[in-house]
């Protein structure tokens, strides 16, 4: 399909800009850029919002309006391992806290370079603990406790629940992964190539976020940094993986789907034709996103009722 006409207006738009690219900026004024471009949303309401210490990993607990328990949805903000954070990811903990009806818990990781691999996967795998132990206190049910997150938190989210399975806990319902990335190690996707620069994410800014976060090569192929390089996928929680046509990420996010139904595990594969990477947080902009969102909070509602 082509281009949806909402994507090629915001990206007509950016290039008249002409603003510098993400892989030139210091690491600061690329934090900067991205969270004026993911503002916080009060404009999706909430029943209640609070910072919490989850485990010694920041974090932001989203309740949903009602009576509890509800069900605990994890939330890891994308931006590579490098940008993003608790008010980048503002706007999708709320939507899923409201479309899902979840105890939304958004997950603060250590960003590199400062904090290279493993760091992020390990704060989120800790924020994890946590929730599974402390639930309750805030109105949630940890029996039914989902992983959830897009772009790098998408990666990271396949990760934690690699890591609950190999670690023996928490339990795990589901994993929702929104265009992750999966392989460190092998760029030579066609979907590399087709959409190296364009579409808003660009092949030499995966190169840009790979080498602050993980530079060695041998911790590429660990499979908590590369979920797709695990030797097993047996034994993972039910995922429903979306992916955009116009993305790098595309075809590695569409692999990691094959292998995990491959190993036994439920796994839907949904690509959103005409769309690019960052449709997830581009509710509150373009309209023709709120059909993805609705899939992952029906999902979400679906899988942890």
């Amino acid at each position: 399909m082509p281009l949806h006409p909402e994507y090629e207006t915001m990206l007509r738009q950016l290039t008249e800009m002409e603003g510098p690219d993400l892989v030139d900026l210091p690491v600061a004024v690329g934090r900067e850029m991205y969270r004026a471009m993911q503002p916080e949303a009060p404009d999706v309401p909430v029943g209640a919002v609070s910072d919490v210490d989850a485990g010694g990993v920041p974090a932001r607990v989203y309740r949903p309006e009602g009576d509890g328990p509800f069900a605990v949805v994890m939330m890891f903000h994308g931006g590579g391992w490098v940008i993003g954070d608790l008010d980048t990811a503002d706007r999708q903990s709320r939507e899923v806290c409201r479309g899902a009806g979840a105890l939304v818990v958004s997950v603060d990781y250590r960003l590199a370079p400062e904090h290279t691999f493993p760091a992020a996967a390990d704060d989120c795998y800790a924020a994890t603990c946590w929730a599974a132990e402390h639930a309750a206190d805030h109105d949630g049910d940890a029996s039914r406790l989902a992983v959830a997150g897009d772009s790098a938190g998408g990666n990271l989210a396949a990760v934690v629940a690699q890591m609950a399975r190999d670690r023996g806990g928490p339990g795990l319902a589901f994993q929702l992964l929104v265009y992750p990335v999966t392989d460190g190690v092998d760029h030579d996707w066609p979907s590399y190539r087709d959409n190296a620069e364009g579409y808003l994410l660009s092949a030499a800014a995966m190169g840009w976020f790979w080498n602050h976060y993980a530079p060695a090569a041998a911790d590429r192929r660990n499979p908590y940094a590369s979920p797709l390089r695990a030797e097993s996928l047996a034994g993972l929680p039910p995922a429903l993986v979306m992916t955009a046509e116009f993305d790098p990420l595309r075809d590695e996010g569409e692999a990691y789907a094959q292998a995990l139904t491959a190993a036994g595990v439920e796994a839907e594969r949904v690509r959103y034709d005409g769309f690019i990477h960052g449709f997830f947080s581009h509710t509150g902009t373009l309209p023709a996103t709120r059909t993805a969102m609705d899939k992952a909070c029906a999902a979400l509602s679906s899988a942890l009722a």
